[in-house]
This record gives structure tokens, sequence and C-alpha cells, in this order.
């Protein structure tokens, strides 16, 4: 039997970067017990720490001897073929990992996307190299302008000079790949003017066109070259100095910052790298705060964020500090819609609308009492007597992020639900439908949580106005229409009366019923029950098809049981309200009774 300390002793050598002893360790717990797969890994591991990728891969092949799911193995044999550049062994580990585990597909798809860098960065540095063997004048210039540009002691406008002739020069990726290869981005790094004036505020004329000049030039060698992307961003003096950058008084080396930014921002490979090596709540800031300004770099901001909110990753890193540094900011320019650019800031609260398909985050800015508030003031600011006093755009995003916010109920949406059915009810009069249809929906969030806001909107007509919705609208406000309708007949005995009174002959309610939408159809089939609830409803209901139209809607396969199970209680309370129904709707007794059986074998 195999000493454990062995093992252990080969995991403390490996911890401490011996990894030679940690070889000899693991070699000696084999020797004793050569069927124990965790030391064929663990020394696999110790192997690929010295570049001895042939005996990692030898023993990753022992450890799926003793155990053929053995996921370790198979990742650390990716690793290995990797770095031998056998890129179809490596992809097949990841796929087989797959297999075994579909749970692990982040995972694999993340390896799988460096072995496919990875080979399409050897691919397009060999190309290179035959471009440049050819004798390809524009390539030799490239290199000899690097060359240039390592001379020391110049000033910075002879290197911005040198920079802007190598940025012309990157004509395509050849080019690129030239520079990279020849080590184009240690400018920095090499140069102590370049680096000096880099790494610190820029103030005078010859150092802002350096840092222009080294911002126009990274854009031409990382557009659409993924490898030179990630060497870029993984340079430490640039990861540093990028937030700086963007908070620059000078307009020009914002703009070229974003611009860089917006490389990256255009695809998966490249959000993914700004958002493992960037500060994503810091950036967020920055970005936000550029709704301050009255030009192309307020959108170009906006744009950047709207590309980034797309990662999941992103959103779950802004969490960390949204409440206590994003959050606060975005509630600060709320309050300042008069003196921001309101485009952008339209713009910017659909972001932090999006930003709440997170749970988390939606229920950190739900459960803030200053957000709520500043939405409030916000709809004061953007709606007064009866018109639209601020860019509607506005009013339309905070609407949207009001309803993604009142998704989760909580005491303080029901502290404030009576100001907010207030607040939708006077927008009804707007003559944008896009308002109108939010307003709705906002209110078929609010409603539920507060019987106080409820009441008083039946007092203020709101069942009529629902039924005058779902007379002339489209599918989106006769959904939240006909959800602000069932909440009011839950719970309102007055509210019921009004929908018999304003619905006649419960017209519409019917016509819903055959809606293809199920949500629809559902709420108007308890609406409707509620409704026979209300005396001589049954007995007005008589020379209509009402029978005929929920038998068919109870007995319908329906994705929501609730749609049958409201059909069929509305068909109970009708044929009990008023016996003669059975007659005169499928005239056929026993097709009711069999669900009355229903009813009751399911209540």
């Amino acid at each position: 039997m195999m000493n454990p300390a062995l093992k252990e002793k080969g995991n403390d050598a490996f911890s401490k970067g011996d990894y030679a002893l940690a070889i000899q360790r693991y070699t000696e717990g084999l020797k004793k017990q050569k069927d124990m797969q965790v030391l064929y890994t663990n020394r696999a591991q110790a192997y690929m720490k010295l570049q001895n990728y042939e005996k990692a891969i030898s023993d990753c092949d022992w450890a799926l001897r003793c155990d053929e799911k053995c996921i370790k193995a198979l990742f650390h044999m990716g690793k290995a073929y990797l770095a031998q550049k056998q890129y179809s062994k490596s992809r097949e580990c990841y796929l087989k990992i797959l297999e075994i585990d579909p749970q692990k597909e982040n995972l694999c798809k993340d390896c799988i996307n460096e072995v496919d860098l990875e080979e399409k960065r050897q691919y397009e540095e060999e190309r290179a190299l035959q471009e440049l063997e050819s004798g390809k004048q524009v390539s030799v210039s490239v290199i000899e302008l690097l060359q240039k540009l390592s001379k020391p002691d110049e000033n910075a406008f002879f290197y911005a000079g040198g920079i802007r002739l190598l940025t012309k020069a990157i004509q395509d990726c050849t080019e690129q790949i030239l520079f990279r290869m020849n080590n184009g981005f240690s400018i920095i790094n090499d140069n102590e003017v370049v680096r000096r004036v880099f790494c610190t505020k820029t103030t005078y004329a010859a150092e802002m066109e350096l840092t222009l000049s080294l911002l126009l030039l990274w854009q031409a060698v990382c557009n659409g070259n993924e490898e030179n992307q990630r060497l870029l961003l993984t340079h430490p003096d640039v990861n540093v100095q990028l937030p700086t950058l963007l908070l620059s008084e000078v307009p020009e080396i914002q703009e070229n910052c974003m611009a860089l930014l917006s490389l990256y921002a255009e695809t998966e490979n490249g959000r993914s790298l700004l958002i493992r090596h960037l500060n994503t709540t810091k950036w967020l800031q920055i970005l936000m705060s550029f709704i301050k300004v009255f030009d192309s770099r307020a959108s170009c901001a906006l744009k950047l964020l709207t590309n980034l909110i797309m990662e999941e990753k992103f959103k779950i890193q802004c969490r960390i500090k949204l409440s206590t540094e994003a959050l606060p900011l975005f509630t600060q320019l709320l309050g300042s819609v008069k003196t921001v650019n309101q485009l952008a800031l339209a713009q910017c609260i659909a972001i932090m609308g999006d930003l709440c398909s997170d749970m988390v985050i939606r229920m950190q800015m739900s459960e803030s009492q200053e957000c709520w508030q500043c939405c409030l003031c916000f709809l004061d600011e953007c709606w007064t007597e009866k018109k639209v006093t601020i860019c509607p755009e506005c009013l339309y995003a905070v609407l949207g992020l009001m309803m993604n916010l009142s998704v989760e109920p909580s005491l303080i949406i029901q502290e404030h639900a009576e100001e907010i059915s207030e607040k939708c009810m006077s927008l009804f009069s707007s003559k944008d439908g896009r308002i109108v249809t939010r307003a709705v929906g906002l209110l078929s969030h609010v409603l539920p949580t507060s019987q106080v806001a409820l009441e008083e909107a039946v007092k203020q007509d709101v069942v009529k106005k629902m039924i005058r919705f779902l007379k002339d609208s489209g599918p989106t406000t006769t959904s939240y229409a006909m959800k602000t309708l069932a909440a009011c007949a839950k719970s309102s005995r007055r509210a019921q009366e009004q929908m018999v009174k304003w619905d006649k002959k419960c017209n519409t309610l019917l016509k819903l019923l055959r809606s293809q939408d199920e949500m629809v159809a559902g709420n108007a089939a308890f609406c409707l029950g509620r409704c026979l609830e209300v005396p001589g409803t049954a007995t007005n209901l008589l020379d209509t098809d009402v029978v005929r139209i929920l038998l068919k809607v109870s007995g319908r396969d329906a994705q929501k049981t609730s749609v049958q199970e409201n059909a069929a209680i509305a068909l109970g309370k009708l044929c009990t309200a008023d016996a003669r129904q059975v007659s005169v709707g499928m005239g056929s007794p026993r097709i009711v009774l069999k669900h009355f059986a229903w009813i009751h074998l399911n209540s």
C-alpha cells in the first residue's frame, strides 16, 4: 500500500516550484501502487512545468487506463498536445471531457477556443514570414521602422512621427503579425521616453501627439487580430493606463482610446479579454459618465457598454461593487437629466435595465430606496401636465427599467405602489404608444403587490381603461392589460362589477379566450370566472357561444395548465349560476358533466 505522505510531499514540492523533486516523490509512490490515478495526473503537471510534454502525455494516458473518464487527465493531455502544436489531438481531449460531463461546456469551450487561436496564430506567422522572404516592401518597412524606433534618447516628436509612419505601414494581417513577431509591443518597455510619456498624465503638445500616435498604432495592429489584442491588453502598463486615457482632458485621446476598446467589444473573444483583464465596475462607471458630454464620445461609450453587457461574466463581475459604486453614480445622473446628453442617458438607463436580467443585480437595485425615488422623480421631470417635457426616449427607458425592477416583489415596491400606479395611469394619455405599453406593463407588475394601490386604481377607472386597451391595442399591450385586469378581478368586487358593466356580454373576454397567447387566454378565463360571480352575468350570456368557447379552451393542449383550469372553473361557475347554459351551449350535458368532474378532482 502506498504511503499517502509521498503524495503530500510531492504536492508540497510542486507548490514550492521544485518540480524535479515533485516528480521524484510521485514516482516513489507509483512504485508502491501503480494504479494510483492521482499520482499520474500530478506527475503529468510537474512534467508540463518542465516542458517535458511527451512524459506528461504518457502519464495522462496511464491515468486514463486507471479510469477512462478521468477529466483531469484529459485536461492536462489537451494542454500538453497544444504545447506540441498537435491541435487536432488537443481538441479531441476537450471534446471527450464534454462527452463525459456536459456541465463542463464552458471550460471546454474556452479550451477549444485557445487551441483555435493558437493554430491560427501559427498559420498567420508562417504566412507572414513567407511574404517577408518574398521581399514585400511594406513588410520590410515595418521591421526597419521598428529598428529606428528602438533608437534611445530622442524627443517625443521623433517617436510620434516614427509611430505614425509605422501605423501607415500596417496595411494588412501580414504587417500586423510582423509587428508582433519583431517585438513591436516592447516599444513601451524598451524606450524610456515612450514609457515615461505613456505612463504619466499628458500635458504638453509633444506628449499628446505621442500618446495619440500609440493609440492609432494599436488600432492598426489589433484590428481583427485576436493574438495582438491579447498581447496588448495583457501588457501591464497598458492595462493600468487605459482608464487614465479614458479620463483624459484631451477629447481626441478619449475618442481613440474608445475606438481601440471598440475593436475588442465587436467580437466574443475580444469582449472576453476585456472582461478578464479590466475592472468591470470601474469601466461601467467611467463609460456611464460620458453621458455628460454632447458629442460622439457619448454614443461611442454607450455602444461599448451595450456590447459588454452581452457577456454574462460582465454582469457577474458588476455584482461586486454595483450598489456601492455604480448605482450611486447612476442615480446621480438620473437627477441631472436637464444637464446631460439625454439621448445618451436614455441608452444608459436601457443598459441598466439590461443588467437587471441578472437576478443578483436586479435584487440590489430593486432593494435600493434611492434608486426607486430617483426613478419616480425622473418620471416627474419627464411627464408633466399630460405631456413629455424631456426626451421621450428617456421616459421610455426609465419605464422599462422600473418594469424590470418590479419583477421581484419587495417592501419598497409596496411602499411606492400607489405613487407608481398613479404615474402609470397618467401616462395613458400619451400619444406615444410605446410609452403607454410600458406604463400598462409596469402597472401590471405593481398592482398585485398592494391592495391599497389596487383599490385606488379601480376608483380611477383602471378597469374601463384596460378594456379600452384590449379592444384596440397590439399584442404586448393586450397581454399587460389582461394581467392588470386579472389582478383587479382577483382582489376587488368593485372591479368585477365594472368589468361586467364596461365589457357588454363579456365580448372582449370571450374574444381573448380564443387567443393563441396562453397567458392572455388564461387571464381572460380567470376574469370571466370572476365576472360570473356577479349576479345576472351568466343569464346575460345565454345567447352567446360562451359554453362552446370554454369547452374548447379547457380541452385544448396547453403548456400552462392554468389556462385549462381557469376555463374549466369558469365553465363550472357559468353552469352553476344558470343551469340553462348546459342545454344551450354544446347541447351535450355529458361533456359539461365531464368537466365538472375534472374540476372536482383538481380543486
